[in-house]
């Protein structure tokens, strides 16, 4: 079996090559693809170092989001290199090669399509999520209201007994799915930019019957999108996540026109909140 990763890199080479310094002698991985989306700093001329027999540095000729720039580096992956498992990483990841390992053991079961980690950030824990419903769709337009959209989505603590948990969703910033699944669904939808795209993969793999899994033996660490958070201010993030949830819920969940209005009246309450939060932390 031949295992590949992708690292997609935005403007953040300060991450990217701490990545690159921590997992590059990794035995498990095959090959590395960072895949610069299209970069408006000196990311690329500070990467290449780092290319080698193993090490690949790519470059996308137009940064068109997250879900494009991952397909990028797995169809690299999947056509040079003809890879079994594809790792998707952000570049602000801790991940130890033990727990690759581990990984890459429990997606050899036939049953598993996609495994993730226990994801630590700063402030919360990831353990994977149901797919957004209609209702917790309305009740995340309501300011504070965020915390019982949790709860709906979340599974119990029972849940997570044993070593592997079957879940709708996982993080996107680090999990590893199967080449033949990835060709199956046809890669990530890339209709967004940033944004629900876990939630829609999730949504292929339900439609063909594939399985997700949390192995809650194994615990990386995300320090929490700093790229993103370097290159966009609060609102503008904020509007990418409202276009990104609007074509979720018209495309993928193919909400009714009535369904779709009531969403879209709720959605200005929490619109008229972000730029009020806004104005008041300039």
């Amino acid at each position: 079996m031949k295992n590949g990763i992708v690292i997609l890199n935005y403007n953040d080479s300060e991450n990217t090559s701490l990545i690159l310094d921590d997992i590059k002698n990794y035995k498990c991985l095959d090959y590395i693809v960072v895949v610069d989306n299209h970069s408006t700093d000196d990311s690329i001329t500070k990467l290449e170092k780092y290319q080698n027999n193993k090490i690949k540095i790519i470059s996308t000729p137009e940064n068109k989001g997250f879900a494009s720039g991952n397909n990028f580096g797995m169809k690299y992956l999947i056509e040079e290199y003809g890879v079994d498992n594809i790792i998707i990483s952000n570049p602000d990841i801790i991940v130890k090669e033990k727990d690759i390992e581990k990984l890459l053991d429990d997606i050899s079961d036939a049953n598993v399509s996609v495994v993730a980690p226990v994801v630590k950030e700063p402030l919360s824990i990831s353990r994977g999520w149901r797919l957004p419903n209609f209702f917790s769709l309305l009740i995340s337009n309501f300011p504070y209201f965020h915390r019982l959209e949790k709860n709906i989505l979340g599974y119990p603590e029972k849940h997570y007994e044993t070593k592997l948990s079957r879940v709708e969703v996982v993080k996107g910033c680090f999990f590893i799915i199967k080449s033949s699944v990835v060709k199956k669904i046809n890669y990530f939808d890339e209709n967004t930019f940033l944004y629900y795209e876990e939630n829609i993969l999730a949504q292929k793999l339900k439609e063909h019957h594939l399985k997700t899994y949390v192995d809650n033996e194994v615990v990386v660490i995300h320090a929490l999108s700093k790229s993103v958070n370097k290159s966009l201010v609060s609102i503008d993030k904020f509007k990418l996540l409202k276009q990104s949830q609007f074509y979720y819920e018209k495309n993928i969940l193919k909400l009714n026109i009535f369904e779709l209005l009531i969403l879209r009246l709720t959605y200005y309450f929490d619109y008229l909140w972000a730029n009020l939060v806004n104005i008041i932390r300039r």
